[in-house]
């Protein structure tokens, strides 16, 4: 064998490699259902183990919109917000009931927050990112539920009413990306890069679901790297 095909031959093998190494790995399901959200020690939803769809055995989902509603205060965090969303999205395939109750009452919370004198954000936020994650559990039950709600349209306006909030900017790059609006979730994604403290929950979150937007970094640095090269 010639020294010209010896070296063809590997170099196609490690580009192979790299490839294998480096590149995002596989869309294993729903992005807003099958990645859990890193959110430390702050309480959610039970749960019975680290994996996506750990749900308990034993929890009671007669007790899901009101445990649900319970954990969505004021002072929650939006990551707790989306962890906490899509682990009652999951125990709402269980029970259908259970799921209208709580859509039911999200949104009568949200409709109660568009009220000018004291308009709610996060109401709004939590109404719309409900929805665009159970979108995602399968049976046309769930699609009949979520189909009157533009999840998206309700997070630009809780954005618009709350102001810069790079967290929810996150959970905007998503339902934004989900939506096949791409170049709208791309700026999303800079305003939370740009607004993650480095060693925060949202830059942890930011590097270890970038592979959902086609991307893949290591650090916070390297993904800001990168969407500044995309803005080229």
């Amino acid at each position: 064998m010639s020294r010209e095909i010896i070296t063809s031959v590997v170099i196609a093998l490690l580009v192979g490699i790299a490839v294998t190494v480096f590149a995002p790995p596989a869309q294993a399901g729903p992005p807003l259902v099958c990645w859990p959200f890193d959110i430390g020690t702050a309480k959610s939803l039970p749960w019975g183990g680290s994996s996506w769809h750990d749900a308990q055995p034993g929890y009671d989902t007669k007790q899901l919109a009101g445990d649900t509603l319970a954990l969505l205060t004021l002072d929650a965090p939006v990551l707790v917000r989306m962890e906490t969303l899509r682990r009652a999205a999951i125990y709402s395939q269980r029970d259908p009931q259970a799921a209208k109750e709580l859509f039911s009452r999200l949104e009568e919370r949200a409709e109660s927050a568009k009220s000018p004198d004291k308009p709610d954000p996060l109401a709004l936020f939590d109404w719309g990112y409900f929805a665009e994650t159970y979108r995602q559990v399968a049976g046309a039950s769930s699609l009949e539920l979520a189909a009157k709600v533009d999840g998206y349209k309700l997070i630009q306006r809780a954005l618009a009413l709350r102001g810069p909030d790079a967290q929810m900017e996150f959970a905007a790059a998503l339902v934004a990306w989900v939506a096949g609006q791409h170049g709208i979730s791309e700026k999303h994604l800079v305003n939370a890069a740009a607004g993650a403290a480095d060693g925060s929950l949202l830059a942890k979150n930011l590097v270890t679901h970038c592979h959902l937007f086609q991307m893949h970094a290591d650090t916070l640095r390297a993904l800001r790297t990168q969407l500044v090269a995309m803005k080229k």
